[in-house]
């Protein structure tokens, strides 16, 4: 089976880099044309997506998938017209490719700058969501680059018929079908082919839980695209408006508990604390959040139902309601919390001191770092990247929201007048 995992990823790939060049050098038009079609083919195919899908819930429900699960695997009329609207909301941005940026002259009288290029061959691992199959598609696409496709099996007939539409609609606006590829087999040997096909493949970006994309970045040979955990931090500050604090640290917990840029601790200047603790924990009780608090946190909210926080709390995403609160001594403790226990997501202050502000935007080292907002806004819809493909907390070569920029990369580009080097 490992040996036909392999032949059935080469040959994939050799198909996808064949179409990765043909992406490189397709135009605006066209790969614009290709994704408001693939919408069209969507909605006119949404019975046969829909009948597909039945087919994964039923096996869903035979497996004894939990209801989470089953509710990101599941498509309805709305959920499929939902993916032909991204479709054309790609469509509608600007195409990044080609793009030239930071023209200067050299003394030797060459013209120097960057044009922005497709990154090559994208390959995506994911789980549940058959959504993610169009999504990410059409954002490799409209970045200029070649996809390969490996969908969780729960949703293996659902994948299949959305892959079809999409692959439907490069041929009919004259590209190659070979640029948005599925691998059609649930075997899981195929996954680790393809994180060893480099000869072939450009990136990985892994869509899923934590055993996935630790499985992806343990065995990757291919660079990889990702971020593992969630675990951001608000920290109420001495100059924080109380107010403005509960507003920021609830929206921030209760928005959405099962996100990726959900709040996980609140930290706290102990010089507020006395006046403002009892109001931010009493507001989280009030939504059902079950709080986790140091000592100094529960001894200021003596009467309120305060669990004790152990060391472990510091270091969970919940992806639930519950919080852990932590009372400190100072910015810098704050700091230095965030840098021991952080994922590197999505970090906020709220303050209304200039110096502090500052200081905690500069010094804390996160793919997000925000002051006096939600952390629920470290997304690519609220960035104005249009759509995301992902959040990367990795340095290189892209960082926070991955949107069509983050799917390119830069090449030097020189012009010159028969200038020679002397």
């Amino acid at each position: 089976m490992e040996v036909d995992a392999v032949n059935m990823i080469n040959v994939l790939g050799k198909q996808a880099r064949v179409a990765a060049k043909a992406m490189r050098m397709a135009n605006t038009s066209a790969k614009n044309r290709a994704l408001t079609l693939a919408a069209a083919v969507m909605r006119r195919e949404m019975k046969e997506i829909l009948a597909a899908n039945a087919l994964d819930m039923k096996a869903a429900d035979e497996n004894g998938l939990d209801a989470a699960m089953k509710d990101r695997l599941m498509l309805n009329g709305d959920r499929v017209e939902a993916m032909a609207e991204g479709l054309e909301q790609i469509a509608a941005l600007p195409d990044p490719v080609g793009a030239v940026d930071n023209l200067n002259y050299r003394p030797s009288g060459i013209q120097i700058g960057h044009m922005r290029v497709p990154l090559g061959v994208i390959g995506i691992i994911y789980e549940s969501r058959p959504n993610v199959t169009a999504d990410a598609a059409g954002l490799c696409l409209k970045s200029g680059n070649a996809v390969i496709l490996r969908g969780g099996s729960e949703a293996i007939h659902s994948n299949r018929a959305i892959a079809a539409c999409l692959r439907r609609a490069l041929v009919d606006s004259g590209l190659s079908q070979d640029a948005i590829q599925l691998i059609d087999s649930t075997d899981r040997a195929l996954v680790g082919a393809l994180l060893k096909s480099e000869q072939y493949v450009d990136v990985i970006i892994p869509r899923g839980g934590k055993s996935l994309i630790e499985r992806v970045s343990a065995e990757s040979r291919v660079p990889v695209i990702k971020h593992l955990d969630g675990i951001c931090h608000v920290y109420v500050d001495r100059a924080a408006k109380a107010e403005m604090a509960v507003k920021i640290a609830v929206n921030a917990k209760t928005h959405r508990y099962g996100v990726c840029n959900a709040m996980e601790t609140l930290l706290i200047h102990r010089d507020v604390a006395a006046e403002t603790v009892q109001a931010l924990v009493q507001a989280m009780l009030e939504k059902g959040v079950e709080v986790r608090g140091c000592a100094q946190t529960r001894e200021c909210c003596a009467g309120l139902d305060v669990k004790i926080a152990t060391e472990e709390d510091w270091a969970t995403e919940y992806l639930a309601p519950i919080l852990s609160v932590r009372i400190v001594d100072s910015l810098d403790a704050a700091v230095d919390h965030i840098a021991t226990y952080s994922s590197d997501h999505t970090e906020t202050i709220v303050t209304e001191d200039y110096e502090a502000g500052s200081r905690f935007l500069r010094e804390v080292d996160s793919s997000s770092v925000m002051w006096n907002a939600s952390t629920r806004f470290a997304d690519g819809f609220e960035y104005g990247l249009g759509a995301e493909i992902g959040i990367s907390t990795d340095r290189l070569h892209v960082r926070g929201p991955v949107g069509l920029e983050g799917l390119t990369t830069q090449k030097w580009i020189v012009y010159g007048h028969g200038e020679v080097r002397s």
